[in-house]
Formats: structure tokens, C-alpha cells, sequence
């Protein structure tokens, strides 16, 4: 007969003790816990008590959603497309030798930051487009002041957004605009170097020495292909003026055709200095010339295909390997590591402050009360606001002009004007994911300080 099975005291007590002591070493550390802990309380309270009943709170969802369709219509496309083609193309055809030779950390400064403080003449870009050529000179190894000051002029010193500051809120305010936008930049640059000049002379030290460039192809012709790519960038973004006549409206009338030449010539430089051949650029660019002109009010159709039919063409067996290859990899690269930050704080921003001209959570009239006059904390204000509020290129002047109808103080126009285009709150999620959480926070701040100094100081004497 089969005897009952017993547990001696000896071998429960081994067991016991040892579940204990797993169980003491597997236990909570309630000292690392509390964070996520309370981020979940904090998700979950905002969550069951949404006002989704608030009309407020509706319209701000929707301006949200408003504001990503604009963006994503007018800005992903026409601008940051060219925008990381532009950057993957500095990452692959421009030596490292010639990025540390002009914006390395060993540059000489009158070089590093002249080149880099007037480069918004040539570049009418926002402060969105502006951030994959930022990524790339600094993957490149530029220093980290001639960078900050290329990252603040791209959008601040743009040629047309000046002229258009000057004929409609007055010379006066253009004249400041631009003389303010390249001190900024310089003097911002300079200050991000001396405040991590330590980590700057480490990297200084790492550069490596100047040498002998191994150029594929001669300057020029590398020059003329970077001007091809800026030519499409600027032209295909070219906007309308209230004027019916003059130069400007003159362009803008004829922008795509501008852009097409641009793009005949990157595609005429492709087939023979990349060898690519007349055949295939012939037949990826095809469909991009037959819908220009049989949808010509569609261009962004034909644009779109031009870009399928680089992208093609850099994917072929025989090029993927080679330098068009390695073009689409680095262009891929920036925009899967850009774009999805740039949504995210569109939609941020569009549910915080609306479209121009639309509200979101928060009132308009708030904005507009707090600007006038020209005290400290009117142009302070208005630094900030400008700082997290995004401006397309050349949306920021009709803006302005309104809320100086409204109001507003010319001390506090001028502090806008010279923080709100060369920052937004998508920007500053993809600054920091390129340079770092502290470098990021000090770059917001001198914009902030400069242009609120700024702003007390044209209030005063204008």
C-alpha cells in the first residue's frame, strides 16, 4: 500500500527561506518607481477628467488637426523634401576637410562665423527647413557656435521676409530686423561656444588635421549642383505679395517655371557628372514634365513625381552602392529622424495657439492684451510667445501687422520678429534630439534675453 508523501520541517524551511529572498531581490525599488508612477496618475487623471464637452477644447483639436494639414501641404512637401536632399547631400559631397576648414571648431571665427551668420540670404527657409542642413553640418563636425549661428540666421536672415518687413511695418523695422538678425547671430553663436567651450575644446582636440581634400569632382561643379538643389528649395516657395506689379510679383508669377529650369539642370548634372546617363534621367523625370503640363494647376504633382523619380533612380541596382545611393540613405536618414518630431510639435502648437488668425486653448485676446506698451514683461512676452509659436516664411509680417492694429508695441514687434522665426516648438524637439537637452534649453534662452533686450530697446527710441 502506498504511503502518504510528508514535507519534513528541514526541507520546507530551505524553500521558504529561499522564495523569501527572491522575493526580496525581485521587489519594487519604490525609489525608481515614483516616476513612472506618478506620470501614469498624472496621464490618467488628465484622461478621466478630459473636457471633450468644451467647445474650446473641440476647436482647439481641430485647429490642431487644421494646422498639420497646412503644414504637412505647404511645408513637408516643397520645403523639408528639397530640405533633406539638401542635407544628405552635404553629408556625402562635402568633405569633412572642407566643413572643418570653414565651420570646425578650429576654424578661424571672422571665417567660421561670417560664412554662417549671412547664410540666410540664400536660404528663404523656416525654421523648420532649416534644421536637416543644421544636422548635417554638425554630424559633419562644424563647431558648435558657427552651427547655433547657422541654425538662428537660415530663418531669421531671409532677403524677402526683410524687404517685406520694411515696405509694409516701415524701414525702420526692416532695418532692425536685419541688422538685429546677424548681431544675433554672430553674438548667439559666440556665447553657445564660451558657455561649453570646455566640450568644444575636447572636440577641438579630436578633430582631425587639416589635410588634403579627396574631391570626386571639381569645386565648381559641386558648388553649381549645391545651387541647383537651393534654387528648387527658395523658388518652389516663393510666395505672393499684396503688389500686383514689380519684381516680386514678376517672380512669383513665374516660380515654377524658375523651379523647373533649377530642376532641368540638377537633372542635366545628374546624367553627366553623376554619369547617370540621359536615358534614365529622361525616363524618371518623364512623368514629372507631363503633369506640369497637363495638370498645370496642380505643380506640387508634378514636383511629388520629380521627387519619386530621384528617389528611383537612387535605388537602382547599379547606383545604390555608389554615391546616389548613399544620397538617398543620408536623405532617408534625416527625414525619419526630423519629421516625425515636426508633426508632433505642429500638433502641439496648433492645440496651444491655433492657426494664424484662429484660436486654440489659449485666447487670442489674452495675446494681444499682454504685448502693448514697452515694458519688460510686454517684450518678454512676446519673445516667448514667438519663441513656441510657429511662423511660416513670411506668414510672421501680415501677423504682425495685425497685432500692431490690435495694439501691439512696436519694442514688442521687433522682439518677435527676431525670436518668432528662427524658433518653434517643433524646432526646438528636433534641436534636441541633435545637440542635447542642456545646449538646447541655453540656445531658447539667448534667443529669449537677446530679442527682449532688443524689442525694450527699438520701443524706446521708436
Amino acid at each position: 500500500m502506498r504511503q502518504p508523501f510528508h514535507w519534513s520541517a528541514d526541507e520546507i524551511r530551505p524553500a521558504a527561506t529561499a522564495g523569501g529572498s527572491d522575493r526580496e531581490e525581485s521587489g519594487l525599488n519604490w525609489k525608481t518607481e515614483w516616476k513612472p508612477l506618478t506620470w501614469i496618475i498624472l496621464i490618467f487623471t488628465g484622461c478621466f477628467f478630459l473636457p471633450v464637452e468644451s467647445a474650446r477644447v473641440q476647436g482647439a483639436v481641430m485647429e490642431a488637426l487644421h494646422l498639420t494639414k497646412w503644414y504637412a501641404r505647404e511645408h513637408v512637401l516643397l520645403c523639408l523634401v528639397p530640405a533633406f536632399f539638401i542635407a544628405g547631400a552635404v553629408a556625402v559631397f562635402v568633405s569633412q576637410a572642407a566643413v572643418m576648414k570653414y565651420l570646425g571648431p578650429n576654424a578661424k571665427k571672422l571665417l567660421a562665423y561670417g560664412v554662417a551668420s549671412v547664410s540666410g540670404t540664400i536660404l528663404a527657409v523656416c525654421s523648420c527647413t532649416i534644421l536637416p542642413l543644421f544636422a548635417g553640418i554638425y554630424r559633419m563636425g562644424a563647431g558648435l557656435g558657427p552651427a547655433c549661428a547657422f541654425l538662428y540666421s537660415g530663418p531669421a536672415i531671409n532677403i524677402l521676409a526683410i524687404v517685406l518687413t520694411a515696405r509694409i511695418l516701415g524701414p525702420e523695422m526692416g532695418m532692425a530686423r536685419a541688422l538685429g538678425a546677424i548681431i544675433f547671430a554672430v553674438v548667439i553663436g559666440l556665447l553657445m561656444h564660451f558657455f561649453f567651450r570646455h566640450e568644444e575644446a575636447e572636440k577641438a582636440a579630436m578633430a582631425p588635421l587639416p589635410g588634403t581634400e579627396d574631391e570626386t569632382r571639381p569645386l565648381w561643379q559641386t558648388a553649381l549642383y549645391f545651387a541647383a538643389m537651393i534654387g528648387i528649395l527658395v523658388f518652389a516657395n516663393w510666395g505672393s505679395t499684396d503688389q500686383q506689379t514689380g519684381l516680386w510679383h514678376a517672380l512669383y508669377q513665374a516660380k515654377w517655371w524658375i523651379t523647373g529650369g533649377f530642376a532641368a539642370a540638377l537633372a542635366l548634372m545628374l546624367a553627366t557628372w553623376f554619369r547617370l546617363g540621359f536615358v534614365r534621367i529622361i525616363l524618371a523625370g518623364l512623368p514629372a514634365v507631363l503633369i506640369a503640363f497637363s495638370l498645370p494647376q496642380h505643380p506640387e504633382l508634378a514636383f511629388t513625381f520629380g521627387v519619386i523619380g530621384l528617389a528611383l533612380l537612387s535605388n537602382l541596382k547599379t547606383t545604390r552602392d555608389g554615391e546616389m545611393g548613399q544620397w538617398f540613405e543620408e536623405s532617408w536618414d534625416f527625414a525619419k529622424k526630423i519629421l516625425p518630431l515636426l508633426l508632433i510639435g505642429v500638433l502641439i502648437a496648433g492645440v496651444l495657439l491655433g492657426r494664424p488668425g484662429q484660436e486654440g486653448l489659449i485666447p487670442s485676446s489674452w495675446i494681444t492684451s499682454l504685448v502693448g506698451g514697452n515694458s519688460l514683461f510686454a517684450n518678454l512676452f512676446a519673445s516667448i510667445f514667438g519663441a513656441f509659436m510657429y511662423f511660416a516664411t513670411l506668414t510672421e509680417v501680415p501677423i504682425l501687422q495685425g497685432l500692431l492694429g490690435a495694439g501691439m508695441g512696436k519694442g514688442p514687434a521687433l522682439a518677435l520678429l527676431l525670436a518668432g522665426p528662427a524658433l518653434s516648438l517643433p524646432n526646438m524637439l528636433v534641436i534636441r534630439s541633435v545637440m542635447g537637452t542642456k545646449k538646447t534649453a541655453v540656445f531658447v534662452l539667448l534667443v529669449v534675453i537677446m530679442a527682449t533686450i532688443s524689442g525694450l530697446l527699438y520701443g524706446t527710441f521708436f
